[in-house]
């Protein structure tokens, strides 16, 4: 059995642009990527906590260290620069790779620049 488990989340990111015209998905900084082991193409999830908006689409690498988060295409009605998000990445993880199982959690400041990383070091456990 599989399961969708949350392998990352950018906590507090800030939207540095919306840009409607582009044809979609989220343009993240390259070193957030790194850090979180989040993939170009992959499908996040989007949570503003401005207005409680939430968009699903996928990543597309923004240059290392400039601090991007841009919601492009449509999103870009719903979020706007300044607007504080968190992103989330989810996996599907197989039962026996459960124990394993470590997402990361990314801190960033108002520039989103990384300023803490926390992997759950505890061992999932499951109760049968």
């Amino acid at each position: 059995m599989q399961y969708r488990m949350m392998t990352a989340k950018i906590h507090r990111a800030r939207v540095t642009e919306a840009n409607l015209n582009y044809i979609g998905s989220v343009t993240i900084d390259q070193n957030l990527l790194d850090v979180t082991g989040l993939l170009p193409y992959e499908m996040v999830q989007i949570t503003n906590l401005s207005n409680g908006a939430l968009w699903q689409t996928y990543i597309i690498p923004g240059p290392k260290g400039a601090g991007d988060i841009c919601l492009n295409g449509p999103p870009a009605r719903l979020f706007q620069p300044d607007d504080l998000v968190v992103i989330l990445g989810w996996r599907m993880v197989e039962e026996d790779a459960l124990p394993e199982h470590q997402p990361t959690v990314v801190f960033v400041d108002d520039k989103n620049h990384i300023t803490e990383v926390v992997r759950d070091e505890k061992a999932f456990t499951i109760v049968r």
